[in-house]
């Protein structure tokens, strides 16, 4: 998969893109990630990329022109691509949403700033907006790397167990069961005997029982999806 990212900072990106897990799928070549600054799609002597929003109000709002010019220079170079936004008014981020864009060849990042973006890269470039909550940060790029990140997962190769995504919080629909490694008994609190016993299948059921207990507790709103979709 090929990730460029459009964004007034790319500075922001170094850190996390060189560490871990996302650092060794670009190094195996499962991931190309190319952070380009937006000025430099801009026109004029400034590289003005920001103006005040017509009706009035406070702050600053993106302009279209550089925002379309970088996007369409990204596709013409490097082919197809898909336009997410990253918006506070998109579609949630969540586990089914990054699997679904996994497949994807070629995502086009736009990283919003200020009061936002022209309306016209929503309705006229944009193929997809994307939220990672429900608040307002002062840009779209930690967003952005949270997307790269929760996508990356499902790449083939990029996690060292294959099927480990597929055990994560909410593949099922639930939280994910707590975890323990040694030692057995730390601070006079011990390991549940039921993973000592080398029965593989009172494991898995533990394993079913915790994690729905767990959703239960913390985000009883998962269990009552599930219970929708079962009736």
């Amino acid at each position: 998969m090929r990730v460029d990212v459009l964004t007034l900072f790319p500075g922001i990106f170094s850190g996390p893109l060189d560490h871990s897990i996302l650092l060794k799928a670009r190094e195996a070549g499962l991931l190309t990630i190319a952070v380009h600054d937006l000025r430099e799609f801009a026109e004029g002597k400034h590289r003005v990329t920001d103006e005040p929003p017509l009706g009035g109000g406070g702050g600053m709002v993106m302009k279209p022109e550089p925002i379309f010019a970088g996007v369409e220079a990204l596709r013409e170079r490097f082919g197809p691509g898909k336009a997410v936004l990253l918006s506070p008014q998109g579609e949630t981020l969540t586990s089914s949403l990054a699997r679904r864009l996994a497949p994807e060849e070629h995502l086009i990042l736009i990283c919003g700033r200020y009061e936002g973006v022209d309306q016209r890269v929503a309705d006229h470039l944009a193929d997809l907006e994307v939220s990672i909550g429900d608040y307002v940060l002062t840009g779209g790029e930690l967003p952005a790397l949270v997307l790269i990140d929760a996508v990356a997962r499902f790449l083939p190769g990029v996690l060292g167990d294959p099927m480990a995504s597929t055990r994560d919080s909410f593949e099922e629909g639930l939280l994910e069961a707590p975890q323990y490694t040694r030692p057995r008994l730390f601070r006079g609190h011990a390991v549940p005997e039921v993973l000592l016993s080398g029965d593989h299948a009172a494991v898995e059921e533990w394993r079913r029982e915790e994690a729905l207990r767990r959703t239960r507790e913390r985000r009883p709103d998962l269990v009552t999806r599930i219970s929708h979709k079962g009736s």
